[in-house]
């Protein structure tokens, strides 16, 4: 008898779930591919299990508990506001499960050329991998490992109970004081979410302000709210030591200009949101000939090839923005490359992104300071979002419009947005960018009032070629 399809030889193995492994796998197997996927972990990688899914309903929760106790800005007076912490979470979690079993779902509706196998995979030779001790050889391995929270060099943090951005998912209750390491998304994200919970929370970053990549007026946006909040920042700190203590754990930190001496601060929970790394430490990237950067990062080149011929490479593992959106867009760049048609260029995409903080951060392209580092011809549109009607209306006023053009062809270069749905905003402008459109598209057309979207065209006409007579 023939062997069955699951046991010949694979064309391609893919090694991850993540939002780039699952529909690369599916989508070869339906061109005729016979394919070999490999999870150690649960399936849906990061973004379905410890990333946006679990984060973004806790926003969620948080949001909610937050417009009620400020409700009466609105006329709308609301009894004391309770938080059932034990139901957040569930609803929490149950999202998630409804999530990965929509990715199981998928990955058994591929049929019997897509053989799923739960195991760790590792390389013990050029394009030969190893899973539960049995070895699978492919002319095409795509790697998909994703990364895991960094674990900052602080003296003494190896004798302390710290949290990362997936065990902070798991907590049973909410955190009395919760300290926050990191001025990132991460860590902006998580701060507001449990100070808004009822946590108090102090954050403490190495930069001198939040969002230390961004525009300084974002920054300074996010950073007026979040005092507003009561969440209290400790900027422009270093951790030199962490120790743990009564019912918690203390932080000696570095001086500031007002605090010559340092300050130990305390609380009943670390929580260490300083960025990630890649999961290739256990890899076998020696064994099968894969080059690392310095940060352990796959090298690869414009069609995600490894310095090994026919292993690539995608998503959170390699070089490059970690997003869940560029993960998925990798797949569809190497699936036309592993079917030998024409592709994009891995590194000539435009990559909006978005901080789900409230108000929202999101971006596009150049920054100001970026533009102008490259020497070019800039001019740039600014306006306080309060200035947006809808904005006012709703009492979403904090945050900050700023859009870069091209003096010369008026072309978006770039934009930062801080307000309310600034990640919906931010597609209106990268949208036009991608379709190399002109600002005075968005500038002469008709956008309905009163809703956020109308703030990019005023903005806009804050400058002096688009002002009105």
């Amino acid at each position: 008898m023939p062997p069955s399809p699951a046991a010949a030889k694979p064309d391609v193995i893919v090694i991850g779930t993540g939002q780039a492994g699952v529909p690369l796998a599916t989508r070869l197997v339906a061109a005729g591919k016979r394919v070999v996927i490999v999870e150690r972990g649960k399936p849906g990688g990061t973004c379905v299990n410890n990333g946006c899914t679990p984060t973004k309903t806790l926003i969620a929760s948080a949001r909610a508990a937050h417009v009620a106790r400020t409700s009466e800005r609105l006329g709308v007076r609301v009894g004391g506001v309770v938080v059932d912490f034990a139901a957040v979470m569930a609803r929490k979690e149950a999202i998630v499960r409804r999530w990965r079993a929509s990715v199981e779902r998928r990955l058994q509706a591929a049929g019997e050329h897509l053989r799923f196998i739960r195991g760790h995979a590792s390389f013990v030779a050029p394009r030969t991998v190893e899973v539960n001790g049995e070895r699978l050889v492919a002319d095409q391995i795509v790697i998909n490992v994703g990364a895991r929270s960094a674990v900052p060099e602080i003296a003494g943090l190896a004798g302390v109970a710290a949290l990362d951005s997936t065990s902070v998912l798991e907590l049973p209750a909410l955190p009395e004081k919760l300290l926050v390491v990191g001025g990132g998304y991460v860590a902006c994200e998580m701060a507001q979410l449990f100070r808004r919970l009822g946590a108090q929370v102090t954050l403490v970053a190495r930069s001198a302000r939040l969002l230390p990549r961004e525009d300084e007026a974002a920054s300074e946006a996010l950073a007026a709210v979040f005092r507003a909040e009561g969440i209290e920042l400790e900027l422009g700190r270093r951790v030199l030591e962490a120790s743990s203590a009564r019912g918690g754990v203390e932080l000696r930190v570095s001086a500031t200009e007002t605090n010559e001496g340092g300050a130990w601060l305390r609380g009943t929970h670390l929580l260490l949101g300083t960025g990630r790394t890649p999961n290739t430490h256990d890899l076998g990237a020696v064994q099968g000939n894969i080059a690392l950067d310095a940060e352990g990062r796959i090298i690869v080149d414009e069609r995600y090839e490894t310095s090994e011929k026919g292993v690539f490479a995608v998503g959170d593992c390699v070089p490059g923005p970690q997003f869940t959106h560029v993960s998925w867009d990798d797949h569809r760049v190497l699936f036309d490359v592993l079917m030998g048609r024409p592709a994009r260029r891995r590194t000539d995409r435009l990559v909006p992104y978005t901080i789900f903080t409230d108000p929202q951060v999101a971006g596009v392209g150049l920054t100001e300071r970026a533009a102008r580092e490259r020497g070019l011809d800039i001019e740039v549109a600014t306006m306080p979002f309060g200035n947006i009607a809808r904005a006012i209306e709703t009492d979403e006023t904090a945050g900050v419009v700023k859009i870069v053009i091209d003096a010369k062809t008026e072309r978006v270069l770039g934009a930062c947005i801080v307000g309310a749905e600034a990640g919906e905003l931010v597609h209106v402008l990268s949208t036009l960018m991608l379709a190399g459109g002109s600002a005075r598209a968005l500038v002469d057309g008709e956008l309905a009032h009163p809703t956020f979207a109308e703030g990019l065209q005023t903005t806009l006409m804050k400058l002096p070629r688009y002002a009105l007579a």
